[in-house]
């Protein structure tokens, strides 16, 4: 409980205003919540929200301290009030989400409230089985991540254990991902696999594909399977080998059929012919393959996760 005597500077004020500055990171909905149950007292009394504040009032806040920190990419997760995710799998260790496409994984410059990882630790503090608080280290944590115009499965561990496993199983390949793409035309052959050396240009956040081994180039290998053909797009299975940035945007693009919707590696001409935003493309299937020991994680093994097809937009809209 904190306590705080009104100054003039404050006195006129409504009490959820007040409430909203010096409590920043207090969702406002929340405010309105606490204030209705009396977890905020005026004087030793419970208050409307539009109560004006007098000189001298003391007002007593039953909240927790950490709502009273400055806000930070740290403890973003304090103004998310209602958490909005789409939880595939759920245990005492891991998540698995299937991320909307616009929505960001982790906080960049420009945003650092709504994002996937946010809305995850607000969820788990909410649900009291995670708080800042509590650990001296660790935090809830994505285990991989996907474009912001990408939609499809993400991983998170709720435990260091967890997290240290499937950061291991992610880089030995024994978790197989799989992606559902819209691409240009008609793959020649309908089904192989695409293998280059990929080098990004930092500053543009972009690749550039070569087919020969190239300095500071990374190995690249995309396996594929058309799945639908229809008016002039293809609907493509893709298996990620190795996982790159922007692996299969770039790969599909380098064969003359990039992504549908695709800005930075499609072509202006097939995407004015649709009004989608942003690539088509889904990471739609985990598969836990395991070969050997996974630890406290080794329950998941042989396990797969799926998004139904109905659940991807592209795929109803130019293959229904």
């Amino acid at each position: 409980m904190k306590e705080f005597t009104i100054t003039k500077n404050d006195a006129g004020q409504r009490l959820d205003r007040w409430l909203g500055k010096a409590v920043p990171l207090l969702p406002a909905p929340l405010a309105q919540k606490y204030i209705r149950l009396k977890r905020v007292k005026v004087n030793g009394k419970g208050a409307q929200r539009d109560y004006r504040l007098n000189i001298g009032d003391l007002l007593q806040l039953y909240i927790n301290d950490e709502f009273f920190d400055a806000p930070t990419e740290d403890n973003a997760f304090l103004s998310v009030f209602r958490p909005e995710l789409d939880i595939v799998y759920e245990d005492e260790n891991v998540m698995v989400c299937n991320k909307r496409p616009g929505l960001l994984c982790h906080p960049d410059q420009g945003e650092y409230v709504n994002t996937l990882i946010t809305h995850i630790q607000a969820y788990l503090y909410q649900k009291k089985e995670w708080s800042p608080r509590w650990e001296n280290s660790f935090t809830p944590a994505l285990c991989n991540r996907i474009d912001r115009n990408t939609g499809g499965l993400v991983m998170a561990a709720k435990t260091a254990e967890a997290l240290r496993i499937l950061n291991d199983k992610i880089r030995d390949r024994e978790i197989s991902k799989f992606y559902l793409a819209t691409v240009v035309g008609k793959m020649t052959p309908p089904q192989g696999e695409l293998k280059g050396f990929l080098l990004k240009d930092e500053k543009k956040n972009q690749v550039t594909v070569y087919q020969k081994p190239v300095p500071g180039g990374k190995t690249a290998v995309t396996r594929y399977k058309t799945l639908t053909v229809k008016n002039g797009l293809s609907l493509v299975e893709c298996e990620l080998l190795t996982g790159r940035t922007h692996q299969i945007r770039a790969q599909f693009a380098h064969t003359g059929h990039p992504l549908l919707g695709d800005g930075k590696y499609g072509r202006r001409s097939d995407n004015a012919k649709t009004d989608r935003k942003g690539q088509a493309l889904w990471s739609y299937k985990l598969t836990f393959d395991f070969p050997t020991d996974a630890g406290v994680l080794e329950y998941l093994k042989g396990k797969t996760l799926e998004v139904p097809r109905e659940g991807i937009d592209f795929v109803g809209e130019y293959f229904s």
